[in-house]
């Protein structure tokens, strides 16, 4: 079974004006998370795996609108040659893309996912993954998104990684583990 490493929405401005009172928190978890994908990728490379980038294409006037500065992926998680990106324009990577005929292309049965933010993109893909018959294995230290008036970015993070870890559907489920530890089984 191939492994695919699939990163969301690591843009120039995914956290611009989300972050309220806490924007240094939240640009700094965003910089954790992007190194955290950086050395994924990396590895990814190293190994010959596939490695697909999904970018949100905002509508005019958004902080992603399609084209502008804030819509550009980040320069640390940037596609090498020959890598696919998919653009999106909902939460869910596989709605309305090829992303679902693109993993099946490259032969891919499990995907590694990173990027952001995780209470709406990362979440939605990674059920949507298994409902669509892929093993995740989400990246635990290599996931982010802002404080969202309820709970701090923090704990966001860590209910994603408990509520994720183990769901499943089907034959197919989300595993959660942190980056080094991805790393070392590619």
């Amino acid at each position: 079974m191939t492994t695919a490493v699939v990163l969301i929405d690591l843009q120039q401005a995914i956290f611009r004006g989300r972050g309220g009172g806490r924007q240094a928190e939240a640009d700094a978890a965003l910089e954790a998370a992007g190194a955290r994908a950086a050395e994924l990728l990396a590895a990814a490379r190293r190994a010959g795996l596939p490695v697909i980038h999904v970018q949100h294409d905002g509508p005019a006037g958004h902080r992603l609108a399609k084209g502008s500065p804030g819509w550009a992926l980040r320069d640390q998680t940037a596609p090498a040659g020959g890598e696919v990106v998919i653009h999106k324009t909902a939460s869910d990577s596989f709605l309305g893309t090829a992303l679902e005929a693109t993993l099946r292309r490259v032969g891919a049965g499990r995907i590694v996912i990173a990027g952001c933010m995780s209470d709406f993109c990362i979440d939605t893909t990674c059920r949507s993954a298994v409902a669509h018959g892929f093993d995740v294995v989400l990246v635990a230290d290599g996931h982010a998104t802002v404080d969202n008036g309820v709970l701090r970015l923090d704990q966001i993070i860590a209910h994603h990684n408990a509520t994720l870890d183990g769901f499943d559907a089907g034959n197919h489920a989300v595993s959660v583990r942190p980056a080094a530890a991805v790393i070392a089984g590619f």
